[in-house]
């Protein structure tokens, strides 16, 4: 967005995110209330801003929209506030130009960014004043260079649980990486161990293959949708003997069934105080899906009932770990993913946390999955010297470049992007080792950073986006998604077909406008007679239009006895099939759901991405438009959208 306001905002109270734990003992020095500081304050207030988006109002045709102009000035008088994120429209416009070049809206994104993209572009011109025969700089070992922050994995099998204990070869460069995520994270060396992982979903599969369902047999999961690492966790551990349970989730808001929730938590073990573990609680922090936040009080309750709790912070927003409170609860395992480069390369790593308490638990087991980071000096080398060492271990598989960070069945990414000439893109991932693309040299400003190759001097890498994101820190993200998220929900809802019943264009599942939701959205369009879109058409269309969506499978939804006649309406299987779907058997159950849009704000999303989304929602308003998208795509000798 373009616009720069100068108004002075209004102030309204609001306050970063909270931690939903309930304590124990209230405070003796509070003898006097504070309303304006606190949190019910703070809800009642967003709450009543927030209902004067396009107050009794309704949008039936896609030309009647206010502009994006208009819209923007009635979204600062709605939330003043918001011009005090100003500073990441700044860094934005610096860091990640290439998004405003090529007009992308990226809601596709799942995990932390490591890197910018201005950052990328240094690091590509250093290499070519580097390989330019006339150069005047004598050319030197790539090898002395400290910050070069670009890598690829290559994968090792091995037993995880012999590595947590003895550790294992580790370069410099993996150190360096894994210092700085732990301090990002705000979590101690001193309790946990790092793992790289090829990604989320060998995370997941790595803690399978290595928790003792022998013995603690019960693996018990939240997730309100289908997730291919927790659907890789669920079938390795049943294979190993496991009892996978599930948490459900009420229609239509998707809160977590707690009656049913609790009493799969607190089992007949923990009512006769047996000293013995149930198994494995699996919990994210929030839905990556619908964006809904789960109180973290499941965590302590899962804890105090015997259970080892495994965190997926997969989802969280930048900085959400700065309120997480780690060291109250202190899971066993936390799993989180990095991808390099926002709107550019979503390729990048997981990361597995061990507790170092909870490493005797694990039994030892060949587990594939782990990595090695490799930075393009090393590749560079080692094409050069094929009789070298490998720097990365013995029993490691030969260096594999890993081409793109997991896509689930609910993640499409935008990938890498189309560029202008004038905008230069990462070397092609699918290179050979050793050719010209693969040579790595960082400059900055025009000067060469070393660094010597030394026992005492340490290796830095500089990420960063990771170092942008601590200095904005965790109230203006929170701020920046939450004004920006709501209102995206409150203009989609305001969208109705116009006939006479007024039938909705789009519905939203999970939580709608809420003060503390996540900047993640999963809704359906609907057309003129009710019947669904498919998500997979709108995700296609949508990124004709360069807005990148994903789409994904809500499901272990319950319903109460007054939405019983609309269930067989609402479920489908996968593949599309609904009503006269068989429901008795329990996999029948766990097979039906709902196929759903999602969008995902980073917090590099601004008002502008959010509202080329509303309009290209709401031209779905014109009953025509699928059947001239088709025509215009295909007129234009492109791929045929299919129906």
């Amino acid at each position: 967005m373009q616009t720069s306001l100068n108004q002075k905002p209004v102030s309204q109270g609001c306050c970063p995110t909270l931690l939903f734990i309930k304590s124990s003992q209230q405070s003796h020095n509070n003898s006097t209330t504070k309303p304006r500081n606190s949190s019910s304050h703070c809800r009642q207030t967003f709450a009543s801003t927030s209902s004067s988006i396009f107050p009794n109002t309704k949008f039936t045709n896609h030309e009647s929209l206010p502009s994006l102009h208009e819209s923007f000035t009635e979204f600062i008088k709605v939330y003043p506030q918001f011009s005090e994120t100003e500073k990441i429209d700044s860094l934005r416009a610096k860091e990640y130009y290439h998004l405003s070049f090529l007009n992308q809206s990226c809601l596709d994104y799942i995990g932390i960014g490591l890197f910018s993209y201005y950052q990328r572009q240094q690091h590509d011109a250093s290499k070519t004043q580097f390989s330019s025969p006339s150069t005047s700089t004598p050319f030197q070992s790539p090898q002395q260079y400290s910050d070069i922050p670009f890598f690829s994995i290559s994968y090792k099998t091995g037993n995880l649980k012999t590595l947590l204990l003895h550790g294992g070869k580790e370069s410099e460069f993996e150190s360096a990486m894994r210092k700085r995520i732990m301090k990002f994270l705000n979590i101690s060396e001193n309790d946990y161990f790092m793992v790289f992982t090829a990604n989320r979903t060998s995370a997941f599969k790595l803690v399978a293959d290595s928790y003792p369902f022998q013995s603690c047999k019960k693996l018990l999961t939240v997730y309100d949708y289908e997730s291919e690492a927790v659907e890789a966790m669920i079938s390795t551990s049943e294979n190993r003997g496991a009892k996978s349970m599930s948490a459900e989730f009420s229609w239509p808001r998707l809160r977590i069934q707690s009656t049913k929730l609790k009493k799969m938590i607190v089992s007949d073990n923990s009512k006769k105080k047996i000293k013995k573990k149930n198994g494995l609680f699996v919990f994210p922090l929030h839905s990556r899906v619908t964006g809904a936040r789960y109180p973290y009080l499941w965590m302590r309750t899962a804890q105090e009932n015997g259970w080892h709790v495994l965190i997926d912070a997969c989802a969280l927003g930048p900085k959400d770990m700065d309120s997480f409170g780690l060291s109250l609860f202190q899971p066993d395992f936390l799993i989180c993913s990095f991808y390099k480069v926002f709107g550019e390369n979503p390729s990048g790593f997981g990361c597995l946390f061990v507790k170092k308490s909870s490493i005797s638990i694990l039994e030892s087991s060949t587990c594939a999955g782990i990595v090695n980071l490799v930075p393009e000096s090393t590749q560079f080398n080692l094409s050069e010297d094929s009789s070298c060492n490998n720097q990365v271990g013995i029993g490691q598989k030969s260096p594999s470049i890993l081409q793109e960070q997991e896509l689930s069945a609910l993640s499409s990414f935008s990938g890498r992007m189309q560029t202008p000439q004038f905008v230069k893109v990462e070397a092609d991932p699918k290179a050979p080792l050793g050719s010209e693309t693969m040579e790595a040299r960082v400059v900055e400003n025009n000067q060469v950073k070393t660094v010597q190759d030394s026992k005492n001097e340490s290796f830095n890498i500089e990420c960063r986006c990771l170092d942008q994101v601590d200095s904005l820190g965790l109230t203006l993200i929170t701020n920046r998604g939450r004004y920006l998220i709501n209102w995206l929900v409150n203009s989609l809802l305001k969208l109705k077909h116009p006939n006479d019943e007024g039938v909705p264009l789009v519905k939203i599942y999970g939580p709608k406008i809420r003060f503390d939701r996540g900047p993640a959205l999963a809704f359906n369009v609907y057309d003129w007679k009710g019947e669904k879109v498919e998500p997979v058409l709108v995700q296609k269309l949508a990124d004709r239009n360069n807005i990148s969506l994903s789409y994904g499978f809500l499901h272990h939804i319950w319903f109460a006895d007054k939405y019983s006649e609309g269930k067989g309406r609402v479920l489908q299987t996968k593949e599309g099939r609904g009503e006269k779907v068989m429901v008795n058997k329990k996999k029948d159950r766990d097979d039906l759901g709902v196929t759903v849009v999602t969008a995902a704000l980073s917090f590099l999303a601004n008002f502008e991405d959010v509202y080329k989304l509303w309009t290209f929602v709401a031209r779905f308003l014109d009953a025509d438009f699928v059947e001239k998208e088709r025509w215009r795509y295909t007129a234009l000798n492109q791929k045929t959208i299919e129906v």
